[in-house]
Parts: structure tokens; C-alpha cells; sequence
């Protein structure tokens, strides 16, 4: 009889002690995801190239995200991201490039700190037809007029609201540590819901001669086809570009869908305007797996130069020349 007992009391604590894992699992998760994307894209400006670029419709990308759920309504979260080159290999110098954060959440919404993406770069992610990837990108006719684009930086502390309705919003602040050109400060406010999301941010870069940008952008989905667009106003002193956009998609069938977008760039000089014209079309062979082809020009006025070319400056056109790419790919996400 009593090791009847022992036995029963041996399986009860087994018993307990595997709800208790299950409940730290359940508390505790991280997930591996990303994008591999690779195209085929042949470039004409004065000359002619052909290449392999890893970012035809999304950057291609290796991450990491997990979270764990600390009770009380209160959680902590991180999320590694890098950035990779399938026709190569070879990734970044700065390995986490694309995003290294933690965060604390709760109640009062999120307070994120490391390197990640200014949110007055985002907008404009979210309001372009082509997500700002591939050889239409509506940033190949921005100009940061005079410095580097403003894209992600190190040292950011960020908080966004937390869940108010429709309603969402962020704030960030990057710290420059003894290098003026890495300061910053950005924000965004929008209103989202199923079918409507219009959005506003602002944003400061740098010191002394700042790089200030402002943009405004909406999208309506009306289930068959999506119309969007934004109007962003760059300015570092006297100098200024104004960018807008109209675009949208059209889904052809239950895998096809026709992207197009039109944008025209202007501003003071003449190295600052140009219009960009794009159209596109995907192929879903699955939820993760899709086919595509792009066409997308620039045209150059006064002695602009922006190219389609991407960040290798590949056939780059000649000051007030036109700039053409065809590029057909493939997108995996897992």
C-alpha cells in the first residue's frame, strides 16, 4: 500500500511539474522569420547593366522576435533583424543592421530602445504601392539635399501609444553620442482601421542645418483594388523638395495582382526633380511564394540625376537623362 501512495504522489508532482512548463512555454516565445527575394534586373541610363538584387519586392532578411508575458498586464519583447544577400551570401558589415531592439510593454503602450527604422521613413513604406522596394521605389527620387537619406539609426529611444481604437502613434528620439549628424527625433500619428488608414509624420535629423521632413499619406481598400497615395516635403535650410505620389493595386483572379504608381519629385536647384513612373505585377504560387515582374523610368529634369538602378549607381543617367529598369523575381518569406 504505501508504494501505491508514492507512486500516485510521484505522478501528481509530475503532473504539476509539466503544467508548469507548459506555462512558462506559453509565457515565453521566440520566432525565426524572413525574406529571401531575388530579381533579375537589367538597368539603362548613358550605359547599360544586368544584375541580381536582393530586394525586387521586399528586402531580403533574417530576424529573430520574441516575447515574454511578466503578468500584470506587462510584457517584454526583442527583435533582431539582418539584413542578407542571397545572390552573394554575404551580408551586412553591421550584422543586426535592419533592427536590434527591446522592448517593455503594457498599459502604457511601448517603450522600444536600439537601432531600428524613424518612423518618418516608415510612412512612406506604408503609403507606397511598391513598399519602397525594388527599381520603384518612391525613395530613389527623394533627396535628403545634402546628406545622406534618413533612414535607420543607432541609439533610439521610442514610444508608441498604446491601444486607443483606431488610433496609433509613435515618438522616438536617437541620441547622437558625440556625433551631431546621428541625432534625430521623429514622429507619426494615424487613424486605421479594415478598410482606411491616413497617417501624418514629422521628423528632425542632424543639428545645425537640419534635414526636416513632413509627410502625409492615405489608402482605401476597397476590397478588388486599393488606391493610395502621400505628399512629403523634405527641407534643410533654404532648400527644399516636395515628392507626390498616387498609386495603387488591382488583384487579377485569386493569385494575380497589377501594382502602378506614378510620382513626381520638385524643389529648389535644379538637381531635384523628376517624375517616376511604375508598374508591376505579382503572382501568388502561395501564401509565401510569389513570382514578379516591374517596369519601372525616371525622368530627369535640370540636373538631376536619380537612377532606378539602386545603391550600386548601375547605369547611372547622365545629369537631366532618363533612367529605365525591367526586373523579374522571386519572393519566399518563411
Amino acid at each position: 500500500m504505501m508504494k501505491t501512495k508514492i507512486h500516485h504522489k510521484t505522478w501528481l508532482a509530475m503532473a504539476a511539474l509539466a503544467g508548469m512548463a507548459s506555462l512558462a512555454q506559453a509565457q515565453s516565445s521566440v520566432t525565426v522569420f524572413g525574406v529571401l527575394d531575388v530579381a533579375v534586373r537589367q538597368v539603362k541610363g548613358k550605359d547599360s547593366m544586368t544584375m541580381l538584387v536582393n530586394e525586387g519586392r521586399s528586402a531580403s532578411r533574417l530576424g529573430f522576435r520574441g516575447a515574454e508575458d511578466l503578468g500584470g498586464g506587462l510584457k517584454a519583447s526583442f527583435q533582431l533583424e539582418s539584413a542578407i544577400n542571397p545572390d552573394d551570401g554575404t551580408v551586412d558589415a553591421a550584422f543586426w543592421q535592419r533592427r536590434a531592439t527591446v522592448s517593455l510593454s503594457g498599459e502604457f503602450g511601448e517603450i522600444r530602445l536600439g537601432r531600428h527604422k524613424f518612423t518618418d521613413r516608415v510612412i512612406i513604406d506604408d503609403f507606397d504601392p511598391f513598399g519602397t522596394s525594388g527599381a520603384p521605389a518612391l525613395t530613389r527620387i527623394y533627396s535628403s539635399l545634402g546628406a545622406s537619406v534618413v533612414n535607420r539609426a543607432d541609439n533610439q529611444v521610442g514610444w508608441y501609444l498604446p491601444a486607443l481604437g483606431a488610433w496609433y502613434g509613435n515618438v522616438e528620439v536617437a541620441a547622437g553620442e558625440g556625433v551631431d549628424s546621428n541625432k534625430g527625433t521623429a514622429a507619426r500619428l494615424g487613424y486605421k482601421t479594415k478598410a482606411l488608414n491616413v497617417s501624418a509624420a514629422y521628423g528632425q535629423h542632424g543639428v545645425g542645418s537640419k534635414l526636416k521632413t513632413a509627410t502625409v499619406g492615405a489608402l482605401y481598400d476597397f476590397g478588388d483594388f486599393v488606391l493610395q497615395g502621400l505628399y512629403t516635403r523634405n527641407e534643410r535650410g533654404s532648400a527644399d523638395q516636395k515628392i507626390l505620389n498616387l498609386g495603387g493595386s488591382v488583384k487579377l483572379g485569386a493569385q494575380g495582382k497589377l501594382i502602378g504608381s506614378f510620382a513626381k519629385a520638385s524643389g529648389s536647384g535644379t538637381a531635384n526633380d523628376a517624375k517616376l513612373f511604375a508598374l508591376g505585377y505579382d503572382h501568388s504560387l502561395s501564401k509565401r511564394t510569389t513570382l514578379y515582374t516591374t517596369y519601372a523610368r525616371i525622368e530627369n529634369d535640370g540636373k538631376a540625376s536619380f537612377s532606378v538602378g539602386g545603391s550600386k549607381g548601375a547605369a547611372a543617367p547622365v545629369a537631366g537623362g532618363n533612367s529605365t529598369a525591367y526586373e523579374v523575381g522571386v519572393r519566399h518569406t518563411f
